[in-house]
């Protein structure tokens, strides 16, 4: 029998309010204690690009305008990595407790992806109030609240072309 590492415990969906993670119903248990909490991490799996030939690209042209002109898949968030996971930070705004529908004000994956866990954001563990980061994308937001009306359009190349080994 294969093991099973990773089983989903959810979906990203969206509905005319916007979009919300849909839990299974058995994990509708772990729920309890996350009231009081405003954000979330959200660990999701970024199955449109689980194909082995997106597995094993380990470098690529770089995908931002400012960056080393190569870059290792680790110093990008590109979906395409060895393993396709992804975080993201979302404030919570709102829950429905007794259908397991947790409302979010963004999250960077499309409906149907699989979420994989969920964590509460608590700032002493996953905030770092000095980060340090490359002078090409130093002039970046200092946070989701403020990239909101940030030029990312500018920021980015049209198409980076992964390329492997």
């Amino acid at each position: 029998m294969e093991k099973l590492y990773v089983k989903p415990i959810g979906e990203i969906s969206a509905d005319e309010e916007g979009m919300y993670i849909q839990l299974k119903k058995e994990f509708l248990p772990c729920l309890k204690g996350l009231e009081g909490f405003g954000a979330i991490q959200v660990i999701w799996w970024f199955s449109d690009f689980d194909e082995e030939e997106y597995r094993s690209v380990l470098e690529c042209p770089s995908p931002y305008k400012n960056g080393p002109e190569i870059m290792g898949i680790f110093a990008t968030r590109s979906p395409i990595r060895p393993n396709p996971v992804a975080i993201t930070a979302s404030d919570i705004t709102g829950i429905e407790w007794e259908n397991g529908k947790i409302h979010l004000a963004y999250i960077d994956a499309n409906p149907g992806t699989p979420v994989l866990d969920l964590k509460p954001y608590t700032p002493s563990i996953d905030r770092i109030e000095y980060p340090q980061v490359p002078g090409w994308c130093s002039h970046w937001p200092d946070s989701v609240e403020s990239s909101g009306d940030f030029n990312w359009e500018a920021e980015f190349n049209r198409a980076a072309i992964p390329i492997s080994e």
